[in-house]
């Protein structure tokens, strides 16, 4: 039996790409699922369609992770409805666009550290207090292979994905001394195939391939089930740490070579997602 069986996973941006994915992995290993995402429509399909597949019953919040006030009050809706949650998977993100700095606005900036780097301390304070009572449970975070290196014409979004490394690293830290039973896995994914980068391109797709949905949300699932802190996808990411043993002009060489900074140029992304609607 998973050690998942009757647990309750939250996903965050649970309404489409990976969050889906993920949404369906965690429901095939027996558990239930609670789905925040900006479009709740999107995330009451996603839970119709669990219901049809995996049987029980899964919950659906509209919720801006960004929106500190917002998330407070829902992680209460769903304490009182549906009860404690052992897992939280950090998923929601942004990117602004293909882009340099200067013709990236301030809004957008912002905006993409709102919801891929400050949602990450609202979320999971949100719930890390009961599990830490109960020294029990895992927080996940949705990082990027882009949280390990500096990546051109994503200043924003790379920049907010290494403050996400950086949150979990201090936050597995803190949490082996004060409760070593909530564990966290942080997952450094190249490009997935989402529509959040549609257009991008691997100059050496048999060394950085663009990764399938699937496949990233079944590795999260494996990582929840056996405690792993870090998921490298593929494992030619797990050895940026190393190469930064070189010489910056070397360093920057390698990577060159490699055509990261290139993976943008064909970049066009997905139409926007709704504006959230006041719940009030």
């Amino acid at each position: 039996m998973s050690k998942l069986q009757d647990r309750t996973v939250l996903i965050t941006g649970g309404g489409s790409g990976i969050g889906r994915q993920m949404a369906q992995a965690f429901a095939a290993r027996g558990a239930t699922v609670v789905i925040w995402d900006i479009d709740l429509e999107a995330a009451r399909a996603v839970t119709k369609d669990l219901e049809s597949s995996s049987g029980g019953v899964h919950h659906a919040f509209r919720v801006d992770v960004s929106d500190r006030a917002m998330v407070a009050r829902t992680a209460e809706e769903v304490r009182s409805s549906v009860g404690d949650v052992d897992v939280v998977v950090n998923n929601a993100g942004i990117v602004a666009g293909n882009r340099p700095l200067t013709e990236t606005s301030e809004e957008e900036i912002e905006r993409t550290f709102a919801v891929n780097t400050l949602s990450l301390f609202w979320v999971t304070k949100a719930f890390l207090g009961d599990m830490v009572a109960r020294n029990s449970g895992h927080v996940v975070t949705i990082a990027s292979a882009s949280g390990l290196l500096g990546v051109s014409r994503m200043v924003e979004y790379a920049s907010s994905k290494h403050a996400a490394v950086g949150f979990d690293e201090s936050l597995r830290m803190e949490l082996a001394e004060v409760a070593p039973g909530v564990r966290t896995t942080v997952v450094n994914p190249f490009f997935i195939d989402t529509g959040m980068f549609e257009g991008v391109r691997s100059r050496v797709p048999f060394l950085l391939p663009i990764l399938a949905e699937a496949e990233v949300a079944k590795a999260v699932v494996v990582a929840v089930e056996r405690n792993r802190s870090v998921v490298n996808l593929p494992r030619l990411v797990g050895l940026l740490a190393p190469m930064r043993i070189l010489p910056v002009k070397a360093f920057d060489a390698a990577i060159g070579l490699l055509g990261v900074n290139d993976t943008m140029k064909t970049f066009h992304g997905r139409a926007p997602r709704p504006e959230p609607v006041d719940a009030d």
